[in-house]
């Protein structure tokens, strides 16, 4: 069973907006990666010490999925974000 259904966007933000207009209930879970943390400023790793963590949490972005979900309203997530891509 999944926890998280997770997309990676380039316009993350925007996608989220169109999908959320639509009904969709994306969100974003893990804004900050870790080494951004409050807990882990201690071990001195700043932005840009992670380039890649870094540009994959301003990109990801959580899809609805529960047990419960129907065939239908995944198909109904597909095309949303099909056309919230372009």
């Amino acid at each position: 069973m999944f926890h998280l259904y997770v997309v990676r966007v380039p316009n993350r933000d925007e996608v989220m907006g169109k999908l959320n207009a639509d009904g969709i209930g994306a969100q974003i879970h893990y804004p900050v990666p870790i080494h951004l943390q409050g807990a882990f400023q201690h071990l001195g790793q700043g932005p840009g010490s992670f380039p890649v963590a870094e540009q994959a949490a301003r990109e990801i972005l959580s899809l609805p999925i529960y047990p419960e979900i129907t065939a239908d309203q995944q198909a109904r997530v597909v095309d949303s974000l099909r056309r919230a891509i372009g």
